[in-house]
């Protein structure tokens, strides 16, 4: 029924491809779920694939949704989105659910919403809007960025305190992304780059002491082996001991023995690794080279101003969480609780990212036509 409410001409432009790899990254982390908790004795994680099916039908609705309207639509909203996503940002600090220390869900029926992820998508437009309708690329100074620090800032120190420090780094990047790809001038890069320098030791200070001690056993996990820095051992054991060709589906020891931690949300890289191995890890990179390489050329060919900068915000998003939800399954990262694009279980993130992703097939579709 929805190829129906699409003008041929768009269906003509859709880009089956990418979609189809979509589909596939999302298909192998509902297998992955099933793996990582088969056996279990809990009926809540032995089911947990089921939900997240349901959670990739819902993204498809979600991307259905991003299709149909025209994105450019979206830029007269744009500000509006960014409001109404700030003042729910404010309602999860005052009424939000508390899980784990943090305060970062509010129920919406019996459905728990993470706010700070559909957060990322309201900046994105509303930098997309500022700098659509801003100077040409080269011509940027520090004055003229006071906009969109403001809504960055605005946004980061909402997430800040939830605590949620790892979402408000990649709002900060998603950030430094636009204003590179505006060609700001140089001397103003140097002297952002310095402060930036300058400014971080102190946010040392404003780390709370169980981030502390994540930071401090980044370097050697072996300080704290069975608190700060048992998470990190363990998932550089299962990635490791999976070798060239994997230990095979349901034979992964870290994950079957639950030696590994949240192993279908945060570390479900390294229950793949296990259990693939190698030459695993290879096909999952390359699906995700493949999206990340697309979005980078949708951006770059989109018809107007908004299109790429809503497509380079949106790929770059996706392509941080990458780097640094497996960055930090190999130590390379402090363990920051980011999910895995598509392949993490959780409602919020998998919605949030297909309906994104429907908005950059969505630039594409539209490229020929105005």
């Amino acid at each position: 029924m929805w190829l129906i409410m699409m003008d041929r001409r768009l269906l003509s432009n859709f880009n089956w491809l990418l979609f189809i790899t979509i589909l596939a990254v999302a298909a192998i982390g509902v297998v992955v779920i099933y793996s990582a908790n088969h056996g279990r004795p809990e009926p809540f994680f032995r089911n947990l694939y089921i939900k997240q099916v349901y959670w990739i039908l819902y993204g498809l609705v979600a991307m259905l949704i991003a299709l149909v309207i025209d994105y450019r639509e979206l830029s007269r909203y744009a500000y509006v989105i960014y409001v109404i996503t700030a003042l729910a940002l404010v309602y999860v600090l005052i009424n939000g659910v508390v899980a784990s220390g943090a305060k970062r869900w509010i129920h919406i029926g019996s459905v728990s919403v993470q706010v700070s992820e559909f957060a990322k998508i309201a900046l994105i437009l509303a930098l997309a809007k500022f700098f659509e309708s801003g100077k040409m690329q080269g011509q940027y100074h520090l004055r003229d960025l006071w906009m969109p620090t403001l809504l960055t800032g605005i946004i980061g120190m909402l997430i800040v305190v939830q605590p949620d420090l790892g979402t408000a780094i990649m709002i900060f990047l998603i950030f430094l992304v636009f204003v590179t790809a505006i060609e700001i001038d140089s001397k103003f890069l140097t002297r952002l780059f310095a402060i930036g320098i300058l400014l971080a030791p102190l946010l040392w200070f404003a780390l709370k002491d169980y981030q502390k001690q994540r930071v401090m056993t980044l370097f050697n996990p072996e300080l704290d082996p069975l608190g700060a820095g048992y998470h990190s051992i363990q998932s550089k054991i299962a990635i490791g001991s999976g070798g060239f060709w994997g230990k095979g589906l349901f034979m992964g020891t870290q994950s079957r023995l639950n030696f590994l931690p949240e192993k279908h949300t945060d570390f479900i890289f390294s229950v793949f690794a296990e259990e693939t191995g190698f030459i695993g890890v290879v096909i999952l990179l390359s699906l995700y080279l493949f999206i990340i390489l697309k979005g980078l050329n949708i951006a770059f060919r989109a018809a107007d101003r908004f299109g790429l900068f809503l497509a380079l915000g949106i790929i770059s998003s996706i392509s941080f969480y990458i780097l640094f939800n497996i960055g930090m399954t190999v130590g390379l990262f402090p363990i920051t609780g980011l999910p895995l694009p598509l392949l993490s279980y959780g409602g919020s993130s998998l919605i949030t990212n297909f309906f994104a992703l429907g908005l950059l097939l969505n630039i594409e579709m539209r490229r020929t036509i105005h």
